[in-house]
């Protein structure tokens, strides 16, 4: 199977590229996500993080039923 994979990309102009595409967005991607969490506001991680503990009343109401 690899071989047959490996053969497809021997074929391929400027295949060397999409590994360094790939790397690069991944990067992005946690850098961007890293900042975000660091500059998130406290309130607001609170709020979420508390969000599974709140009382639903519409979860309550169909539970008795």
């Amino acid at each position: 199977m690899l071989k047959f994979v490996k053969g497809n990309l021997e074929n391929i102009d400027n295949v060397q590229i999409y590994p360094l595409i790939s790397l690069l967005i991944f990067f992005i991607f946690f850098v961007v996500l890293f900042y975000w969490v660091i500059t998130a506001k406290k309130d607001h991680i609170a709020e979420v993080s508390n969000i599974p503990l709140e009382n639903d009343t519409n979860n309550q109401n169909d539970e008795q039923l």
